[in-house]
């Protein structure tokens, strides 16, 4: 069994806990996910089967979508609902406008910079930040940009008992933390805040109407038909280049793993660029511009 599977995690699975069953259920261990998502979050959670583990990191380099529910009047020690309450300080309506909370939350779209949260996998001096905040050691973490393409405002915030409440709506670049994005916004305001609720609605390309829960994946197995469900190893490579071989001697050269010179080809080679059979439609390999050779271009993956 080969192709790329959408499960839709649940809430309480870790991302491993979704591969440990996958292999039981599939009876193979050629099973791999495309980026973790918290226990707490539910969603999107593309899988790689049998040769397709091959491009799983091509599928994490591709766009996230999220629906998340932002809280304004306390922080938590992990940013999100999880955690420990750190700050605090009621929100009302009369103190804070629905201009100015639209305001701030325009003011994230576009390349962004954010620093990871402490209670992540990001890893500063051979070590996760998680297993810093563990042992309550602290250490200065480090800044990156990441892209928001769009956010917007999918809910009226609600005033009770000091806080504030409204869902958002997000498309973003891979590394980007929603936690952190909910505590940034609730800083723009004047305000300690965390995410709330979070579920991950597409990721490489796939939606949630997609996506399959365990249950679903295990009755279709049985029934023998799961194998209609999974995507080709192609439909992981859609981000990237590509470039359609109809020769059928290149066919073989490619598949054979050799180098070419860049005048080979009309199309430029910059970066990875997939190499696609005209006839049948199946990916042929991934080549990568020769780093000591600039007129040269050699193969990353073959898929024979």
């Amino acid at each position: 069994m080969d192709g790329i599977l959408p499960v839709f995690k649940e809430r309480g699975l870790t991302s491993h806990d979704v591969v440990f069953k996958l292999r039981k259920i599939l009876h193979t261990k050629k099973v791999g996910h495309t980026g973790t998502l918290d226990p707490e979050v539910d969603g999107v959670l593309p899988v790689c089967v049998g040769n397709a583990t091959k491009v799983s990191d091509y599928i994490m380099d591709m766009g996230k979508a999220y629906e998340a529910e932002v809280t304004i009047g306390f922080s938590t020690t992990t940013e999100d609902q999880t955690g420990e309450v750190l700050e605090t300080k009621r929100v009302e309506a009369d103190t804070l406008s629905i201009a100015e909370i639209d305001k701030a939350i325009d003011s994230f779209k576009g390349e962004i910079e954010q620093i990871p949260p402490m209670y992540s996998s990001v890893k500063v001096n051979g070590r996760k930040l998680y297993e810093y905040a563990r042992n309550n050691e602290t250490v200065e973490r480090p800044k990156r940009k990441v892209s928001i393409y769009d956010i917007e405002r999918t809910s009226e915030p609600q005033f009770h008992d000091g806080i504030c409440t409204f869902n958002l709506a997000i498309r973003c670049g891979k590394g980007t933390y929603i936690r952190t994005l909910a505590t940034d916004i609730g800083k723009e305001l004047g305000y300690p805040a965390h995410m709330s609720r979070l579920t991950r609605v597409e990721s490489g390309g796939f939606q949630a109407h997609d996506s399959l829960k365990l249950d679903e994946i295990e009755t279709l197995f049985k029934q023998e038909s799961l194998q209609e469900r999974l995507f080709p190893i192609e439909y992981g490579l859609k981000g990237l280049p590509h470039i359609q071989i109809s020769n059928p001697e290149m066919k073989k050269r490619i598949l054979n793993g050799q180098k070419f010179n860049k005048n080979d080809f009309e199309e430029a080679i910059e970066g990875i660029t997939v190499f696609m059979d005209s006839d049948s439609g199946k990916a042929l390999a991934l080549y990568i511009p020769h780093s000591e050779k600039p007129n040269e271009i050699k193969p990353k993956k073959v898929f024979n």
